[in-house]
């Protein structure tokens, strides 16, 4: 079994975390307090507590883009990212870098797309048709 990463970050209000990771992001929630909440965040344990978010700067250069860092984010496969995106669009969600294929025909090719949730913190998704291309050079 492969290991599963582990996140905290803050929030400013975890009702807006709920809904957008719960409702948007179709993240199933787990275990909360007044002050917390989890999400299975694509398998993955994502804890969101009450606080003042990191600062970010778009300082990130990656391809043609610059991103904004620090940011946290999912690779997922072709298809699921392709539905992640369709789900994103439909919702009315504002992308920071819309869908868009980076690196194409390089050694690791993937789709990728940023977005914020409601309290600035960038997320990063990304598509890959092949997980054994993600470290390929």
């Amino acid at each position: 079994m492969k290991s599963l990463f582990h996140l905290a970050y803050h929030v400013k209000d975890l009702d807006d975390a709920r809904r957008f990771y719960g409702e948007v992001l179709g993240c199933e929630e787990g275990r909360s307090t007044d002050t917390w909440v989890d999400f299975d965040f694509f398998g993955h344990q994502l804890s969101l507590h009450l606080g003042q978010p990191f600062e970010v700067t778009r300082t990130g250069k990656v391809g043609d883009h610059l991103v904004l860092m620090p940011h946290m984010g999912v690779v997922l496969r072709l298809g699921d990212w392709f539905a992640l995106a369709e789900r994103l669009e439909k919702k009315g969600v504002r992308f920071d870098i819309p869908p868009v294929v980076r690196f194409e025909g390089e050694p690791g090719e993937q789709r990728t797309m940023f977005f914020l949730d409601p309290s600035g913190n960038p997320i990063e998704v990304k598509g890959f048709a092949d997980f054994d291309s993600l470290f390929a050079r």
